[in-house]
């Protein structure tokens, strides 16, 4: 029984993944996959990020996997980027391969300039394929010696075709504070997925990708010169799904070796309890997390969830003139 329940959950995780876009549980760190306005949003001029992510190896005999990388540059108001993103979903082997430009543009809301207004759009397309003579259907279970499954004998289906293409444009929003000497340092930022709602469909029906929402704010809280506090969320829907993620990550400042910590925890609604610790060194931030499973997979899963690593690189500029502040990771 045990079995039988792990190859259904294996399939109704496979359908979720052609519903929904998939989701990393670091979102901030891979800024230009959560909002098209955060493209050249940091200090410094250029930007690198890696980014992995691998999900329900505990059940999945093929584990979902996010693997995306992005580099981004600023020109003064504004800034362009881009992201190629590889995304694999157990049986099947769904897999989607993503490349996005994007573009941004930041002004200043008032004469002191420290509120900001960032808008950015974004565009490109999406390959997706699905390999249908690796998946298995209840016709072909066989219930003897454990169950298993038969590939030889005829599943039945009429099969569409294996790969198409689709277009996609994205557009989005962000407002933060950005005078450094403040206690609080807030931003609230919204941006939209698959504008453009392309036809999704392995077969010839007229199936619309439905568009995504996401909404995401916080505030930097700097407490003292060496530590900082950062509370933030993250909303999201795309049609009847929804996704609301909370985080508290302490930063704490090491002088004598100019390094940052940073850790903390994160509550995904319904899904997942997941820990995150990183360090900042140099122009390099490095970030690892782990998803603990909260859902009605637990009882399969035993709480293993996903794995995720990312990487960020930033050259700063230096400024000869800076003004005294705490240190900002």
């Amino acid at each position: 029984m045990r079995k039988i329940f792990i190859c259904v959950s294996a399939v109704l995780l496979v359908n979720l993944s052609l519903g929904q876009d998939f989701h990393l549980s670091q979102y901030d760190a891979a800024a230009l996959n959560l909002n098209p306005a955060m493209t050249g949003r940091f200090e410094g001029q250029n930007r690198v990020h890696l980014h992995y992510r691998n999900q329900w190896s505990a059940i999945a005999t093929r584990p979902f996997t996010t693997g995306l990388v992005s580099y981004d540059r600023a020109f003064d108001k504004w800034a362009f980027g881009g992201q190629f993103a590889n995304f694999k979903a157990g049986a099947g082997r769904y897999t989607v391969n993503s490349l996005l430009l994007s573009a941004s543009y930041n002004v200043a809301l008032d004469k002191t300039k420290a509120h900001r207004l960032s808008m950015g759009i974004q565009a490109g397309g999406a390959q997706k394929s699905l390999d249908f003579n690796s998946l298995s259907f209840g016709n072909q279970y066989i219930p003897f010696d454990g169950g298993s499954f038969d590939p030889t004998i005829s599943n039945g289906e009429a099969y569409g075709r294996e790969n198409f293409f689709i277009p996609d444009v994205n557009f989005g929003l962000l407002y933060y504070f950005a005078k450094e000497t403040s206690l609080l340092n807030p931003f609230l930022g919204v941006s939209f997925f698959h504008l453009n709602t392309p036809r999704e469909t392995f077969y010839d029906q007229d199936n619309k990708l439905p568009v995504r929402f996401v909404v995401h704010g916080g505030s930097k809280v700097n407490l003292t010169d060496r530590i900082q506090l950062l509370p933030k969320f993250m909303l999201m829907g795309e049609k009847k799904a929804e996704e609301l993620t909370t985080t508290l990550l302490l930063h704490y400042y090491l002088p004598n070796s100019d390094v940052f910590l940073l850790f903390g925890p994160t509550f995904r609604n319904k899904d997942a309890a997941i820990f995150e610790a990183g360090i900042k060194y140099g122009n390099f931030i490095y970030r690892m997390s782990y998803d603990i499973n909260t859902s009605t997979l637990k009882p399969v899963s035993s709480g293993r969830g996903g794995f995720e690593l990312s990487i960020t690189f930033i050259n700063k500029i230096i400024n000869p003139n800076p003004v005294k502040t705490c240190p900002r990771l």
